[in-house]
């Protein structure tokens, strides 16, 4: 891996928590993992695998964990005395494994890491991945061949590639080269090229439960305060999402806005304004952007338990359940706050990309939900 790659920052690094390639297990997945074990076990290795599914749920790390796996095989023809090795019952490698210390360092010859590369000014990442960063795959495969072995390819997140690089990919899918898997990261596969999919095999990866959301927090160090449910129910069963939501102490922002909303129809003006200046002054940009977001989330789970006559599970604060029901009781009160909830996302974006006052923004935000309320 050259060391321009090496020094770029990485898009999908989490502060304060283990990047993908790093992390030892995942969780949530085991139907994607045996997807590809029985692949691999019967011979039909597919040369492109696309793997697809929310933010967050272990894309790039099931992406990593295939090449250390794919990379850790012993050549054709090694079997040793004793023919050749047992068929793998998981993807797991041993991290002292020298493959999995050379994937860790992005040393290892038979892996090409595609992402975007540096901008036209050399001053971070460029806004695409493109064409140029794709044609250094030539020579990886020229001098990966005379190695001999497997070649892993992952392209991360294929979503970002521009029309030019899609095209040079696809070319690769279609004459692949000999010995070489792709993996293919991508949070929204519609925007890929119809051909690039027909072309790939999909992994799909589902949100994560609250137990296995549970598991992947703790093996990243993430302290889940609010319990695992709520973030689970907040982030919609995305580990990326819920670290964030931990580390920008989001479920007990949710709870304070759910409060709020145990008021109405009658907006109790003094909870929402502590709320809404919780979000205001500096340096609270971060929190303000996360409350942003727990607001359409609020309005979604009213919405979604009005359609379906019962509150979502799990409850993301104490006493949800019972506020949902009540502003929300049946198919016509869901109407009314699906059809308010882009109405203000729409006020919240266009009040953050003009600088508005973030506490009058939030506060004006809150009596607009207090009057569809009533």
């Amino acid at each position: 891996m050259s060391a321009e790659v090496l020094d770029l920052p990485e898009p999908d690094r989490l502060e304060g928590v283990p990047h993908p390639r790093h992390t030892p297990r995942l969780f949530g997945q085991d139907a994607a993992e045996r997807s590809f074990l029985a692949a691999h076990a019967a011979g039909r290795l597919h040369h492109g695998w696309l793997l697809t599914g929310p933010r967050g749920v272990g894309k790039a790390t099931l992406a990593w964990r295939i090449a250390r796996f794919l990379l850790a095989q012993p050549a054709e023809g090694h079997g040793g005395l004793f023919g050749g090795p047992e068929t793998p019952a998981s993807l797991d490698i041993d991290p002292e494994h020298p493959v999995a210390r050379r994937v860790a360092a992005l040393s290892e010859p038979g892996l090409f890491l595609l992402r975007r590369g540096v901008n036209a000014s050399g001053s971070g990442l460029s806004d695409a991945i493109r064409v140029e960063e794709v044609r250094k795959l030539r020579s990886f495969f020229a001098l990966s061949n005379a190695e001999g072995g497997q070649r892993v390819v992952i392209i991360d997140a294929a979503d970002e590639m521009n029309t030019n690089a899609a095209n040079a990919v696809l070319k690769l899918l279609e004459e692949p080269p000999p010995r070489a898997t792709l993996l293919l990261v991508s949070h929204q596969p519609a925007r890929l090229l119809p051909t690039i999919r027909s072309r790939c095999r999909t992994l799909p990866l589902a949100p994560l439960g609250e137990a296995d959301l549970a598991a992947a927090l703790e093996q990243a160090g993430v302290e889940a305060e609010g319990g695992a449910g709520a973030l689970a129910a907040l982030s919609g069963g995305s580990v990326g999402a819920a670290v964030a939501l931990a580390q920008g102490g989001g479920a007990e922002l949710y709870a304070d806005l759910v409060r709020v909303l145990a008021s109405l129809p009658r907006l109790d003006r003094a909870a929402a304004i502590a709320l809404s200046e919780r979000a205001a002054g500096q340096g609270a940009e971060a929190r303000r952007d996360l409350l942003f977001d727990l607001i359409e989330h609020a309005l979604a789970r009213l919405a979604l338990a009005g359609a379906t006559g019962r509150a979502p599970a799990p409850e993301a604060a104490p006493g949800e359940a019972e506020t949902l029901r009540r502003l929300s009781p049946d198919a016509q009160s869901a109407r009314g706050w699906a059809e308010l909830a882009p109405l203000v996302g729409g006020r919240l974006r266009h009040g953050r990309a003009v600088n508005l006052d973030p506490a009058s923004l939030i506060l004006d935000t809150l009596h607009s939900i207090a009057d569809r309320a009533r």
